[in-house]
C-alpha cells in the first residue's frame, strides 16, 4: 500500500472507502427505514380490508407492509423502463 492511497491511521486505502454522498444516503435509507418500521408496529389494530371480490379484515400492520412492498416493487418496474427508453 502506498503512501498516497491512503489517509494515516485510517487503516483503508482512500478508494475502499465510502464517498460522502454514499454515506448521506446509507444513513437517510436507514433513518427511513427506522420510521417506517415504528410507523407499522404502533398500527397493530385489525382493520376492514376490502377487494374488489370481497372483504375480510387482517392487522394494519400488514396492510402497510405489503402497501410498502408493492410501491417498491412498482417503483422498480418504473425506473427500469425509462432506463429503456434512454
Amino acid at each position: 500500500m502506498s503512501a498516497t492511497s491512503a489517509k494515516p491511521g485510517s487503516g483503508r486505502p482512500a478508494a475502499d472507502r465510502p464517498s460522502r454522498r454514499e454515506q448521506t444516503r446509507t444513513v437517510a435509507l436507514l433513518v427511513l427505514a427506522v420510521l417506517i418500521t415504528l410507523f407499522a408496529v404502533f398500527n397493530l389494530s385489525e382493520v376492514k380490508v376490502n377487494w374488489v371480490v370481497g372483504s375480510g379484515h387482517a392487522p394494519l400492520i400488514i396492510v402497510i407492509v405489503i402497501s410498502l412492498l408493492v410501491g417498491i416493487v412498482l417503483t422498480h418496474f418504473a425506473e427500469r423502463r425509462a432506463g429503456k427508453r434512454k
